[in-house]
């Protein structure tokens, strides 16, 4: 379970959003996946504030299930909040990130920088997946009774714990449903967004971290 927490802030934020634009590093990308991702970018563009729901589960290489998690995150600009449920908030005001772990009663904090991340829920409205990734369109499938368009992520930088990430994209409303992505060391995240809500009335308030939530929490700050 704590590993699913550490990888949580990467996945979900390629799930909640994806830009795509011309690409100037060396590679192919398909044409046909830009369309899809360029849809995808245009409606999500459009949200000024975004209330999500998701439900993330970690398989080994074998596909048996480690465990899982569910919860909400709250996004607006580059302030986020992600509600886990069994007890888990993270804080991000664009400058740092407090995650509080009620196990333990411990609030951590470091910085966010952007220069050494590769994805966070902050960078969804912003082109840095054109830096990060290379794309193809895998095709169409049905999850449900919703059809999707399958687009495969390969990461630039082959050093990144992860090789492949597959994003899930609804064909009639270009909103993201499901992703997976596969580690280097055989385990499979996948994450699956619903009743996306792109105009939530998110306060400021709602996504910063107040101290006073979390009476007797220990503060460890590693900003430093």
């Amino acid at each position: 379970m704590k590993k699913i927490s550490i990888c949580f802030a990467l996945i979900l934020g390629t799930c909640v959003a994806a830009e795509a634009q011309n690409t100037n590093y060396i590679g192919k990308n398909d044409p046909e996946a830009k369309k899809v991702l360029d849809a995808l970018s245009a409606k999500l563009s459009s949200y000024k504030g975004v209330q999500a729901n998701f439900t993330l589960k970690v398989e080994d290489s074998k596909g048996k299930l480690q465990g899982s998690r569910s919860g909400v995150i709250y996004l607006k600009g580059n302030k986020y909040h992600v509600s886990v449920v069994g007890g888990q908030e993270i804080y991000s005001d664009g400058k740092d990130v407090y995650t509080y772990d009620k196990s333990s009663n411990e609030v951590t904090i470091t910085k966010n920088d952007p220069a050494t991340q590769t994805i966070s829920p902050d960078k969804v409205f912003t082109n840095f997946y054109d830096k990060d990734f290379l794309y193809k369109l895998n095709g169409e499938s049905k999850l449900g009774t919703r059809t999707v368009e399958e687009v495969e992520l390969t990461p630039v930088d082959k050093t990144k714990s992860f090789f492949k990430v597959l994003l899930y994209i609804d064909k009639v409303t270009h909103t993201p449903v499901s992703m997976k992505l596969f580690d280097k060391g055989g385990s499979r995240y996948t994450l699956e967004t619903s009743k996306i809500n792109g105009s939530a009335p998110i306060t400021d308030a709602q996504l910063a971290y107040n101290k006073a939530k979390f009476p007797g929490a220990e503060e460890v700050d590693l900003r430093n």
